[in-house]
Order: structure tokens, then sequence, then C-alpha cells
């Protein structure tokens, strides 16, 4: 077969074939796009790409590949590394392949909408650029709502498919796309000791930092275990000058953790600088953030980390490496011990477990002040993982049928999140529900939600972000560490704060959990502008026939009277997808 290849400067390849009306473009919004050819493949890299257990290339990546490559794509993923998007033709077949990183950092959407021309690219935008009309997809706003992002592989268009984490993609005859994941690694337990195991910990996070590092390079540093071991390795690996560090700060009770970053930063000597994130800038920036991504986007946090890397452009800063993925490779969320106390109930010999239904879940139990709390208990104890984690979320608390307008409900699937969190759980290959959880925010959380935040907020920023947590030969060493040892008991992190023991500040080791959340809630009510442009926004979504209008009245009264946090997240959101549905109509 005969292939006609053009490369528009760094940011643009497309292939046509000579004979037949089909045609594939690769765009890039942000990255650059590397190209390569032999007589018999095709490669184009989108990101940085590397051999896995050495160090990024300073040659070109594409041509690297093409000298690497092997039929056995199994064999060739397993040995390279890095945070990239490669696409794969075979000239004599013309089979194409679309493969992406460990954890899916750099999106990818596949736009299959016509028949002829097949556009691939990591910025929506550029799939625009043609008289394809674009339909919403309804699946994939209601999803939205569930996880206030959209998961891979839907996305908020009909006819354009994301690619999940960690997969080789391709389109079959019948122009299916099939995504099969290559990067399912085995929970194996190491032969060797808790204390080798954490030497192994501290030397590979060394290494992945300095790998990382460039010129007019800083941290993101919020005071936490992972920003702080971050900014520390920065610290010891910047030989010629003082590391440079970046927080964000807020006046709000229980939201700010700035004097563990400036104990952090004290601690490495880095010169550090903390912002203090106001009100006024929410209001200023609120619809530029909202609709900057490439789909709907609901995580709150995503404007602290827009002026905090936008902080770091004004200073010069090009580079910036972020603690994200640490919590999930290494046991740090509060939820991970917490599912462990419900576990208990199944662990239990049947016969008591009847006893404790009979005495306690019933409705006089539920009643009672004093046996309130076994109820709950059981009750909630009674939920299956990973379904138990969503007890708390939005369209779980309310009736849907209050909730959504009737005609959005029966174009979708109402069960689809769950079962795509319940797929992802079980293809997690560990019998220990702790690995299990851990290996669904790798698919979930850290692709689909954290990269994303960071990833993008920093190109708005005009600032590349680097994840050395989450290198690819970490998550296999996380997955040799016991989940006993990760978390025993009661314990978050505990294996990852023995092993920095001595290097990070006692005070930071011992510091309780934190969550990196905006008082957006707190603000709203304080603030009339900000106030003004959210609920703007939900007066105008009353209008889409999306959710029905007296539950966004429920929610702003019930947000009104008094549930800042909870329902003040909820306004977020929703204002957040109509901000972001008016911009891209």
């Amino acid at each position: 077969m005969s292939w006609m290849i053009t490369v528009n400067s760094t940011q643009k390849l497309q292939l046509a074939h000579t004979k037949q009306a089909l045609s594939i473009e690769l765009t890039t919004a942000s990255n650059t796009l590397s190209v390569a050819e032999n007589e018999h493949l095709i490669i184009g890299v989108i990101g940085r790409v590397r051999p896995y257990n050495a160090d990024y290339l300073t040659t070109d990546n594409a041509s690297w590949l093409l000298s690497q490559y092997q039929v056995d794509t199994q064999q060739f993923v397993s040995q390279i590394a890095g945070f990239f998007l490669l696409l794969v033709l075979d000239k004599s077949s013309g089979n194409f392949q679309v493969i992406n990183d460990h954890v899916g950092s750099i999106p990818c959407y596949i736009d299959q909408r016509n028949s002829e021309k097949l556009r691939i690219s990591d910025n929506m935008s550029a799939l625009h650029s043609d008289a394809t009309i674009a339909k919403l997809n309804p699946q994939a706003i209601f999803n939205y709502l569930f996880f206030h992002c959209i998961p891979s592989p839907l996305s908020i268009y009909q006819g354009v498919s994301k690619l999940e984490p960690g997969v080789i993609a391709t389109i079959t005859g019948n122009n299916t796309l099939q995504q099969p994941c290559y990067y399912r690694p085995k929970f194996t337990v190491s032969s060797l000791t808790a204390e080798q195991l954490m030497a192994q910990c501290k030397q590979l996070i060394s290494e992945a930092v300095l790998r990382n590092i460039s010129d007019n390079c800083a941290a993101f540093l919020s005071g936490g275990l992972d920003s702080s071991t971050v900014a520390g390795m920065l610290a010891l690996h910047s030989t010629k000058s003082a590391a440079k560090t970046y927080s964000i700060g807020f006046d709000a009770k229980g939201y700010d953790e700035t004097e563990y970053a400036l104990l952090t930063a004290k601690h490495f000597a880095t010169e550090h600088k903390v912002h203090y994130l106001q009100p006024e800038q929410i209001s200023q920036h609120f619809s530029q953030v909202a609709t900057f991504f490439n789909e709907p986007f609901g995580n709150s946090s995503a404007m602290a980390a827009y002026i905090c890397a936008k902080v770091a452009a004004e200073d010069g800063i090009t580079v910036l490496l972020a603690g994200d993925g640490g919590d999930e490779i290494f046991a740090g969320n509060e939820r991970y011990v917490k599912q462990k106390v419900f576990e208990h109930y199944h662990s239990l010999p049947s016969l008591i477990r009847s006893g404790l239904d009979l005495c306690f879940y019933n409705t006089l139990a539920a009643q009672l002040p004093g046996l309130q709390k076994a109820h709950s208990y059981i009750k909630q104890a009674k939920v299956q993982l990973p379904d138990r984690l969503d007890s708390y979320n939005f369209l779980n608390r309310f009736n849907l049928t209050q909730m959504f307008n009737p005609e959005l409900l029966q174009q979708v699937d109402t069960n689809l999140p769950a079962k795509q969190k319940q797929d992802r759980y079980n293809a997690c290959l560990s019998n220990d529900d702790i690995d299990k959880m851990m290996y669904l925010d790798w698919k979930v959380t850290a692709a689909d939600n954290d990269f994303v935040k960071v990833s993008q907020m920093c190109q708005l920023a005009g600032v590349e972000v680097r994840f050395p947590l989450f290198e690819k030969e970490l998550v296999d060493f996380s997955c040799t560490v016991p989940a006993s040892l990760k978390a025993p008991g009661q314990k978050l992190r505990d294996f990852y704060k023995q092993s920095f023991k001595g290097f990070l500040p006692d005070e930071t080791l011992s510091k309780s959990k934190h969550g990196f959340g905006l008082p957006f809630g707190v603000w709203m009510k304080q603030h009339p502008e900000l106030k003004k442009i959210a609920l703007s926004a939900l007066h105008n979504f009353k209008q889409r026939n999306i959710l029905q209008p007296l539950f966004i009245d429920h929610a702003i009264s019930t947000f009104e009277k008094g549930h800042s946090s909870y329902y003040g997240e909820l306004v977020w959101i929703i204002a957040v997808l109509e901000l972001w549905l008016e911009k891209n109509e």
C-alpha cells in the first residue's frame, strides 16, 4: 500500500492513502509531534518517551521508537516508559495502532464521524475544524454529573471516543474502536525485607525526580507528603542554585495548608513563594477555567492549580513538577483504610452476621439513638465494593426521576457509571481490596481527573507539568509492596512515611491527611460577584432540559440555608457544565 505523508510544523501529521478514500490525521495542541518512517512503518509521537529504567531521550523520539519497534506490540510497550501518545502505521497492511502510556496522561480523542477521514487529537477543539456537526452525548452528561468529569472511553460528543489509560487501540473493519488494555501489572509481593523495600522506594523516587528536572524548573508544594517529597528531591538534585517551589493559600478556615508548605520549604531551603487565592480571582477567572478544558470538568481545585501555575509562569518557570499519583500507589487516601472497617463485617461467620442483622438491621434499630450507628454500619457494609465508595455521590443521594429531565433519563443507562467502576475494580490482578481500590483510582481518579486537571491548567498558564511519582517503574514497584505494609491497620501511607523518615520533616510525616479543595461554597456566600456568576449559570442551565428546574432550585435553597461545602460543590459542577456548554455550542 502507498501512503502520502504530510507534516505541518510540529503539530500535525496527515496520512493519506493514494488509492483509497482514506486519510488519518494526528494533531496536537500543546505538545511536540515527532514523526519518523522507514520502508515498513510510520510512527508519530506526542509527549515524552524513553527506554524502561533509563533516562528520557535527548534525540528524536520517533526515530528511536522506529528502531525499537517489534511486531509483538505487548513486548514493545513493556520496554518503553514515559508519558506519551503513539500512532503506528504498518504501510504494507494498512493497519494502524494508537498507544498511550500506562496512565493515559495525554488525552486522546478519536473522531469517527467521517468514514473517509479518521482524526486523532489531544485537543477536542482540533476536531471541530470542519463542518461535521457535533452532537452532545446524553450518557456523557449523565456520567459527568456522577464523576464530575467524563471518564474514558466516552467523550462529550457522539462519535468521538477517548482512549482509556494503558491501551493499544485499533479500528476494525466495521469501524469499531477496540481498546485492549496492556497495562495491568500483577500485584506480586517482593521477597525483599521491609527495610530493603523502603530503601528501594526512596531510590526510585530520587531517580524519577532527577529524570524530570529541566532548566527553569520548579515544584508545586502543597505541604502534603507527595509534593514535599518531590520538592525535597528537587532541592537535593539542584546543585547550581536553590530549588524553587510554589504554593496556593486560602484565607478560609479548614482549607489552608501553607504552614506545612513553609515548613517543607524551610527544611529543604527552597526559594518558596506563596500566593493567597482571593475570591475576586475566582470571579475573574471562573469562566476562563471552566471553558478551557476539552470537556466539562468539575473539580473545583482546578482554579487553584491554574493560579499557582500562572504565578510560576510569570516568574519564568517553564516546567513544574507535581506530586500527583503518590496516594494512588502508596495507599494515601482515607477511603482505603475506612473501607477495611466495613470489610470486617464480611469476614464474620454467616451465623454471626445473621444475628447482627436480626438485632440491628431493622426499622426499629434505625430509629433508636443508641442503635442507629450499628444499623448504619451494617447498611453500608452490605453494599459491595466499589459501589460503597459512592455512598455520598449526588446521584446516589437523590431520586433520579426528581433530579433529571425524563427525556434525558430515557437516553442513558443510569447504571453505567457504577458498572464502569466495577469493571475497572475487578480488572485488578490482586485479591486485596486496597490494591483493587488503588488500581481503580489509577484508572479514574488519576487518569480521568487529577492528571487532566493539573495538565490542562498548566497548559492554560503556559507551563509544562511532569509527574515523577507516577513514572512507570514506580507504579510497577508499588505492586511489589504488600497492601498490609502500605497501610497496616488504620495507618495511611505507613510504608511511605517510614521510607522517608529522616528525609522529610517529622511534622510532615505526622500530619493528618488534608484534601486539596477550594472553599468555593464558603466564598460564594461571602462575595456577591461570585454568587452572581454561579447563580446566573444555574438559571441558564434550567433551560437545557437536563436537570429538573425544581431540583436546581432545591440545590440553591439548601446551599443558602447552610450546607456550604456539599451543596457548594453541586452548584460548582452545574455552573461549570453550563459555562462549558455556552462556549462550545
